[in-house]
């Protein structure tokens, strides 16, 4: 009998009751997070605002880490339960500074949402060497997920939720060459392969952490108006993708189809939240429901099969504890 999700074992619709026009005042209604305490990474824009309105309004305390607290401080204004604390996703020593300042809190951690990520950036690297949407949207996840392992197994009921992307299907995971250091570099792919990143570590982490009682979730929130995921998008990138006409106007079929933040954060919070999902993990979500298999070669809702497959997990987890340096013990 299959325990893990290897291989899409457990991906298939459950019956949710949601759907893509669902928001996350829907998908929250009657559940009380009082005493639960909830870390979400890009928590000051977007569809993190939106989740940690959403799950501070519902009773949890949300430490919300960020590069820039002035500008945090402003956005988060007026949201009750909510701690502000300083990190770096592209520096190594400050999110281990994040987290060794929760961990000498010594509370436990119900849910860890890594939320933040980066699109449409040129080339860049850390100073690691790291390509700079590998480092953002998947190491960075790692380590802190690595570092807070103590307090989420502490809570003893604990889910970790990484925000991936229906973009997970513009590329594979490159073991050969991940940093681009021989191949031309083409910003979709990586951002392709950093989503495929998160969906395997996704997979791989529930397997080795469900005996503690914490689960793990990869979600595709959706295409979203009014985010800041495309602010170094250059208008010939969209105009060539089709998104938008000659005067840099998004199409109307476009736009049509584009969730509203409350609409798009509500996967992240259904997978936060919802009880349906007490006993199953490693799961790829989409529209407040478990996302179906995608066998087409075009990209199309559902989750490709490689970003679940289990040799490329277990591969991408040594590969991962390599290029952090860390040595993660689910222990």
């Amino acid at each position: 009998m299959k325990t893990n999700n290897y291989q899409g074992a457990f991906q298939k619709p459950i019956g949710s009751g949601f759907n893509a026009k669902s928001t996350t005042n829907e998908v929250i209604k009657g559940i009380d997070l009082t005493g639960k305490i909830a870390i979400v990474t890009g928590g000051n824009t977007g569809i993190g605002l939106e989740t940690v309105k959403t799950l501070a309004n519902a009773g949890a305390t949300v430490i919300v880490p960020a590069r820039d607290i002035e500008k945090a401080k402003k956005k988060l204004d007026g949201i009750p339960n909510v701690e502000l604390e300083i990190m770096d996703l592209m520096n190594p020593d400050s999110i281990d500074a994040f987290a060794q300042k929760f961990l000498s809190s010594q509370r436990p951690l119900h849910l860890l949402i890594n939320n933040a990520g980066i699109m449409w950036v040129p080339y860049r690297r850390d100073n690691r060497g790291i390509e700079s949407q590998l480092a953002t949207n998947y190491l960075a996840q790692f380590q802190l997920t690595a570092r807070l392992w103590p307090a989420l197994k502490k809570a003893e009921s604990a889910r970790v939720i990484s925000v991936s992307s229906q973009g997970h299907q513009f590329g594979t995971f490159d073991f050969d060459d991940p940093n681009f250091l021989h191949k031309e570099y083409e910003t979709l792919q990586a951002y392709g392969q950093s989503k495929t990143a998160c969906n395997l570590f996704a997979v791989e982490l529930d397997n080795r952490s469900k005996e503690f009682g914490v689960r793990s979730y990869s979600l595709h929130p959706g295409s979203i108006n009014g985010t800041e995921l495309a602010r170094e998008a250059s208008l010939d990138l969209f105009q060539k993708m089709g998104l938008c006409d000659a005067d840099g106007n998004i199409r109307p079929e476009i736009l049509a189809n584009l969730k509203t933040i409350p609409q798009g954060a509500a996967t992240t919070v259904w997978c936060a939240t919802s009880p349906l999902l007490d006993a199953i993990g490693g799961v790829y979500c989409e529209d407040a429901e478990i996302a179906s298999i995608s066998t087409e070669p075009s990209v199309t809702p559902g989750v490709k099969l490689y970003s679940l497959d289990e040799d490329n997990a277990k591969r991408l987890w040594l590969l991962s504890e390599e290029m952090t340096g860390i040595t993660f013990d689910v222990l």
